[in-house]
């Protein structure tokens, strides 16, 4: 059996990216992605980004209101919290690109 797991999306940052530290001591940028849903609704997808250069440079270029294009993985995430077990699914980032909309004049 073939298995693939890659996710590319287009879509609009809902809100400016935010690095946070795990408590392993691992840091991730993360931030929601706003792609749009069968007829006019918006879907918000959370995307982070484990690897140190791909998140660095979504917090230095990348802000709520850009158009970006994501390439990564579908991961879904179990832990503990105060209301009990949980889960949590997002794209892990591979890359993530700003989208350079072309003047028309």
């Amino acid at each position: 059996m073939v298995t693939v797991n890659v996710v590319v999306l287009a879509g609009t940052v809902a809100a400016d990216p935010v690095e946070r530290r795990m408590p392993s001591g691992d840091e991730v940028t993360e931030l929601r992605l706003s792609v749009p849903e069968s007829g006019k609704r918006l879907l918000p997808l959370p995307i982070a980004a484990w690897h140190r250069d791909v998140g660095k440079r979504a917090l230095k270029g990348i802000a709520k209101g850009d158009e970006v294009l994501v390439h990564g993985q579908l991961v879904r995430r179990f832990y503990r919290s105060g209301a009990g077990a949980r889960s949590l699914t997002e794209v892990v980032a591979m890359g993530i690109k700003k989208l350079e909309m072309p003047v028309i004049e």
